[in-house]
């Protein structure tokens, strides 16, 4: 067969249109396709719910692709083995209660099996602000507002586009670049101690991955928070390359969402 790239370049435009037109209007859209917002919208998509995840980096993974200090192996501890072997993770014992798991099989593994399920994968779009509504006499969030990520790092210019969800996770990390820009740009209270962001504490591995799923939860209306993004919202620590609270931060947000979508 003889190749034609006019061909080619019309099968990438019209499945990538297709694909991202279909998810103007979603259940949920996550913000970071790290561990816990793959594993967020694995569960969600299986259930049949819409889900689409937004990452403004060309790879997806999080901190999980470097695993600890560029060595490419992870942690997940004896509370999140039942999941990690769900999500068919290869886990190793390395001494009771503590499993070694291969960052690019970990990540790689997530991906597909959030994807395969129905998920959509969005890189190299960055999340810039936030709709907010009116409903029910309450102010709340629903949607997102996305522009290029490579035109975002030009400074150019150029107008985003709105994706419209019923509700939001962050779970981008240490930055907390959706949280934060909403706190600036509005005058609003989330659902903290102080009413507002309280920021990240330093390395404290137990507390941080015990914190990491009490935190999270829903911090405005319509927006939850998961993953680090949960930890540096509420005040609490970080954990380093250990990442069993990721994965169960990432059910837990998907099976309370499933029950409020449902």
């Amino acid at each position: 067969m003889k190749l034609d790239e006019t061909t080619i370049t019309q099968a990438i435009a019209w499945e990538y249109f297709n694909k991202f037109t279909s998810c103007l209007n979603l259940d949920v859209a996550l913000v970071g396709a790290g561990p816990s917002g793959m594993t967020a919208a694995w569960i969600l998509a299986r259930k049949g719910f819409h889900v689409a995840v937004f990452e403004r980096n060309l790879a997806i993974g999080g901190g999980m692709w470097g695993g600890g200090m560029t060595w490419n192996v992870i942690v997940v501890q004896e509370q999140s083995r039942q999941l990690a072997e769900e999500i068919g993770l290869p886990l190793k014992e390395y001494t009771p209660g503590y499993y070694t798991v291969d960052a690019v099989a970990a990540t790689t593994t997530l991906a597909s099996k959030a994807t395969l399920s129905g998920a959509h994968i969005f890189n190299c779009l960055g999340v810039e602000d936030l709709v907010l509504r009116q409903v029910d006499n309450q102010l709340r969030v629903t949607g997102i507002v996305i522009n290029s990520s490579p035109v975002q790092i030009a400074g150019f210019h150029v107008d985003p586009l709105v994706i419209n969800c019923r509700y939001l996770v962050e779970c981008s990390g240490h930055e907390l670049n959706v949280l934060s820009t909403l706190v600036r740009k509005n005058d609003i209270t989330l659902a903290t101690p102080s009413g507002t962001l309280e920021g990240e504490k330093s390395m404290w591995a137990d507390r941080a991955e015990t914190d990491t799923l009490e935190n999270t939860r829903e911090v405005f209306p319509g927006l939850y928070v998961a993953g680090m993004a949960a930890n540096a919202c509420f005040g609490s620590y970080r954990m380093g390359p250990v990442f069993g609270g990721m994965l169960l931060s990432g059910q837990k947000v998907a099976q309370e969402l499933a029950e409020r979508l449902s």
